[in-house]
């Protein structure tokens, strides 16, 4: 255990998981709160160019990340925010936002609309209609895109280190450095510093897939097709 307890104070692990941590639920609570109303909109609501909407918002999912992640660290550093923690935080949210729809769309599709009809005959208006009766019936949705987005950003190595700067890198940035840095070290911190990391993106990962059956869901969006 002491190369862990080496590694930990080496490398300044208590700094880069905070920020690892602030970039997370920044990321996980600004996709849900764009993400949802967005989702809802597109399940409720037939427009024109409907398909082409929904391809935009796939395209971030579809596209390999470094493809748009040089343009956008570019327009980040033009704008001052590039090297910063908001700059990680925008960065991460380009793909966060799309994947909260592609998620929570099924979900959406599956409550009558009935519901919400009812609900409106006696007085409930828009906000008042998603905290009371939408968010309690989308809860085990809105958890698991949660920890979906949370696992995604964790994980996100190329959008982060375009946008990442000294003191606004993320665990899985810091563990890239550290294996390239130059001098001589250990293999065994660094393979303690890849443990910590693995183990961080993995108990999410555990709690999610306990909240959602991918299967399921790629069943249930095919039906509802």
């Amino acid at each position: 255990m002491r190369w862990y307890s080496t590694a930990w104070n080496e490398f300044q692990l208590d700094s880069v998981l905070m920020v690892t941590i602030e970039v997370v639920f920044a990321v996980v609570a600004i996709s849900l709160l764009l993400g949802v109303p967005a989702a809802y909109a597109l399940a409720r609501r037939n427009f024109r160019f409907k398909r082409a909407v929904l391809l935009i918002f796939v395209l971030p999912l579809l596209v390999p990340p470094m493809t748009y992640g040089i343009p956008l660290a570019t327009l980040l550093y033009s704008l001052h925010l590039g090297g910063t923690i908001t700059g990680v935080i925008l960065g991460n949210l380009v793909p966060a936002v799309p994947f909260v729809i592609l998620v929570m769309t099924p979900f959406i599709e599956r409550i009558d609309p009935k519901l919400e009809a009812a609900a409106r005959v006696f007085g409930a208006g828009t906000l008042r209609l998603f905290r009371h009766v939408l968010v309690p019936l989308l809860a085990p949705g809105i958890l698991a895109a949660g920890l979906l987005v949370l696992v995604r950003t964790i994980g996100m190595f190329e959008l982060t280190f375009l946008t990442a700067g000294p003191d606004s890198q993320t665990l899985v940035v810091a563990l890239y450095y550290t294996v390239f840095a130059a001098g001589v070290r250990a293999g065994q911190l660094i393979d303690a510093m890849a443990v910590i990391y693995m183990a961080t993106a993995l108990i999410p990962l555990v709690i999610a897939l306990r909240v959602v059956d991918p299967t399921q869901l790629v069943t249930r969006v095919r039906s509802e097709r």
